[in-house]
């Protein structure tokens, strides 16, 4: 099931990098990080391998990164994140 944010909490939060504004990942865009944690092709920005399916994510504005929503709660530690050009790298997930 998908993690839906409120939006309140939404219109606050920001990304830590940057500090643009974050949106609601798509569905599809979640489902498709799913395959990649499956299939141990998802990596954090840390390097390390990401093994904790999500049921959500919050996509900075310029699309390029995703914060992970594990059990309902955004994980907005900058190393945590995961950079999106992987999914499309590994196009199979």
């Amino acid at each position: 099931m998908l993690a839906v944010i409120n939006n309140q909490l939404l219109k606050i939060l920001r990304c830590p990098q940057d500090h643009s504004a974050l949106s609601q990942a798509a569905e599809e865009l979640v489902e498709r990080t799913n395959r990649g944690i499956a299939a141990e092709q998802v990596v954090n920005l840390a390097g390390q391998m990401v093994t904790t399916t999500i049921d959500g994510g919050l996509v900075r504005a310029s699309g390029d990164l995703m914060y992970l929503v594990v059990d309902g709660i955004p994980v907005m530690l900058p190393d945590e994140a995961i950079a999106l050009s992987q999914l499309d790298e590994n196009s199979g997930t």
